[in-house]
């Protein structure tokens, strides 16, 4: 599929959390299915680009991976604005990162058009000993902030295409209930790679999709 080929929908989503918490492990992991313990730390702000097909559209999503370190925060705080949808995580062995999502959603509601619509993460669900965030916890958050929620893991691969689906399921519908304008990018050319995805026991069939980086710096940090 070429990226200049004809889509029913152009979205844009933002992954956003603390620095560390493995946004960048669950965007790889969904775009290209893989894992790397040693992942560069985003600097400023990265994205990529895929094409798949959901209940009979075919979605063009631009997903921004940002930066959680608050040095850039000022920086990404400007993507917010076009954002239908926001991956919001958080690390499940890191209780400050849980605290911080506070931050997160008030940024949200500061900076994001007030329909977007959000989903909660909860990362590195399979370090098990390692764990201070119940799931419990997290599932109360996410209650108190009318947030569908997940516990996922960029590495053992359970939770992530899930979480992804149903945040582009929730703009989908509510792009097509309200008709909301959307968000119309260019891409160049990229690697194309084929994916399938499962979600409530329903194939979704992923055609080519085009992937597209934006060059950046980056700083070596551990990932899960």
């Amino acid at each position: 599929m070429s990226a200049n080929q004809p889509h029913d929908l152009s979205i844009k989503l933002l992954v956003i959390g603390d620095s560390g918490v493995g946004k960048s492990c669950l965007l790889l992991r969904y775009i290209d299915d893989t894992f790397t313990s040693q992942f560069t730390s985003t600097i400023g702000i990265d994205f990529k680009v895929r094409t798949l097909e959901v209940d009979d559209k075919k979605i063009k999503c631009q997903i921004w991976d940002t930066a959680g370190q608050d040095r850039f925060r000022t920086i990404t705080n400007v993507y917010y604005r076009d954002a239908q949808g926001i991956l919001i995580v958080y690390d499940v062995t890191d209780s400050k990162s849980f605290e911080g999502l506070r931050y997160w959603i008030k940024n949200i509601e500061e900076n994001a058009p007030d329909n977007v619509q959000k989903v909660l993460v909860g990362n590195k669900a399979d370090l098990l000993d390692r764990r201070c965030v119940t799931k419990e916890e997290g599932s109360q958050f996410a209650e108190e902030h009318k947030l569908e929620f997940y516990e996922a893991s960029a590495k053992d691969n359970f939770g992530v295409s899930e979480a992804f689906l149903d945040l582009i399921k929730q703009v989908k519908d509510r792009i097509i209930t309200e008709s909301v304008p959307v968000l119309n990018t260019g891409s160049g050319g990229a690697p194309h790679v084929r994916l399938h995805e499962q979600q409530n026991q329903q194939h979704h069939h992923v055609r080519e999709e085009s992937i597209t980086k934006k060059p950046l710096k980056h700083q070596e940090k551990n990932c899960c």
